[in-house]
């Protein structure tokens, strides 16, 4: 009898330790160091941040200084702000190249760039 109740103890333990280990889950990945997480999510950022910029040459058909400028050739037109670079002297008639980017569904001029017109 004590060597029933000897193997039924050696059975329950192996048992025990044997269902330990099968429970196990597997072990998940080491999780990526703050350093190359940043590294991985700025470009999606930065694309979020600085919108495409867009390039339209034409001839202006209406100009208010730091408001609107209207383009003929592509029939747009586009916001001014105070970050707006522009140079040479805008004037209706004008050959013009407009940089600007989207802005929802504004069009917002970062550049504007007179053409000079070449003395033959």
């Amino acid at each position: 009898m004590k060597k029933y109740l000897a193997i039924s103890v050696v059975l329950l333990t192996i048992v025990a330790f044997a269902s330990g280990v099968m429970a196990q889950t597997p072990a998940k990945p080491a999780p990526q160091p703050a350093a190359e997480k940043s590294k991985v999510e700025s470009p999606k950022a930065e694309k979020k941040e600085s919108p495409q910029t867009m390039d339209v040459s034409g001839i202006v058909t209406a100009y208010q200084a730091g408001k609107t400028i209207k383009v003929k050739g592509k029939d747009m037109a586009f916001e001014i702000t105070g970050d707006t670079k522009v140079k040479g002297e805008v004037k209706e008639g004008a050959n013009i190249t407009v940089t600007y980017k989207k802005e929802g569904d504004k069009m917002v001029a970062t550049a504007i760039t007179v053409a000079t017109e070449k003395k033959s």
